[in-house]
C-alpha cells in the first residue's frame, strides 16, 4: 500500500474516498471527508510543513500546479520524494488528472464516482444564457479570467463569464468596473473568500446574485458527481 501525502483538498476527497488507508498526510483546508483517519494535518497548501512532510516518508506527493508553490514542491524533490504535480483548466483535464492520479499513479481501480461525474456532466444542461462575473476575492476585486476550470463549469450550465478573455487568469478588477461590466448577475463562491448573503451581493445592489459552494465550483473530486444538479440549483435560485 502506497503512503500519500496530499496538498490539495479536492484530491484528498478523491483519494480518501477511493483508497480508505492511504492517506499519511494532509493539509489544514482539506476538509471532506469528514474522517480523514489518521492523516498528519502538515500545514496550508500555500505553506506546508516540508520537513514535517519528509518525516512521513510518503511514497507519493500529490499536489497541483496552481494551489500550490513551486519552492515548495522543488523541496519536496530535493528530499527524495516522488511529486507528481497537476493541472487543471477544465473539465476533461480534471476527469484526465484523477485517472492520472487514482489510476495511473496509485493503482487503485478506477472509482465509480467518476464514472458517476462524467455521466452527471454529460447529461448537464444549461440553465438559461446569462453574462456574469465571478468574484474569487474581496480585497481588492479580483475575478476568475480566462482559462479557469470554474470558469469552464459555468459556461456548461449557460452562465458566459465576461472576463473569459482577459489576459490573466484571476485579473484585480475594481468594483467600479465590476459594477459596470453590464452583466445579468454575479456568481460568488464560498472559497477562497467566503461570500456570504451580507458579504459580497451588497457591493452590487439591484444585480442578482448566486451564492454557491466552493467545493461544487472548484474542487475535482467526488463533489463532481452533483456539483451539476446543486450548482444548476444555486444559478436558478438567484434568477
Amino acid at each position: 500500500m502506497r503512503r500519500v501525502v496530499s496538498l490539495v483538498p479536492s484530491l484528498t476527497e478523491a483519494v480518501a474516498e477511493s483508497g480508505p488507508g492511504l492517506l499519511a498526510g494532509v493539509t489544514d483546508w482539506c476538509t471532506h471527508p469528514a474522517d480523514l483517519g489518521a492523516a498528519v494535518r502538515i500545514g496550508g497548501t500555500k505553506n506546508p510543513d516540508v520537513r514535517r512532510i519528509v518525516e512521513l516518508r510518503p511514497d507519493l506527493v500529490i499536489a497541483n500546479e496552481e494551489e500550490n508553490r513551486a519552492p515548495d514542491l522543488a523541496a519536496l524533490r530535493a528530499a527524495g520524494l516522488e511529486v507528481l504535480v497537476t493541472e487543471v483548466r477544465d473539465l476533461p483535464q480534471a476527469f484526465r488528472e484523477l485517472d492520472r492520479v487514482l489510476v495511473g499513479a496509485l493503482g487503485l481501480t478506477r472509482p465509480g464516482w467518476l464514472a458517476d461525474a462524467e455521466r452527471a456532466w454529460d447529461r448537464a444542461e444549461p440553465v438559461g444564457s446569462v453574462t456574469a462575473f465571478v468574484p474569487v476575492w474581496r480585497r481588492p476585486w479580483m475575478v476568475l479570467g480566462r482559462d479557469t476550470f470554474a470558469g469552464d463549469l459555468l459556461a456548461r450550465l449557460g452562465v458566459r463569464n465576461v472576463y473569459a478573455g482577459h489576459a490573466e487568469r484571476y485579473p484585480r478588477v475594481p468594483v467600479e468596473e465590476l459594477a459596470a461590466a453590464g452583466c445579468g448577475l454575479v456568481v460568488l463562491p464560498d472559497e477562497p473568500y467566503r461570500f456570504t448573503a451580507e458579504d459580497g451581493p451588497d457591493a452590487f445592489p439591484g444585480l442578482p446574485a448566486a451564492l454557491v459552494g466552493g467545493r461544487h465550483l472548484t474542487w475535482y473530486g467526488p463533489s463532481l458527481a452533483e456539483a451539476p444538479r446543486v450548482l444548476a440549483d444555486d444559478l436558478r435560485a438567484a434568477a
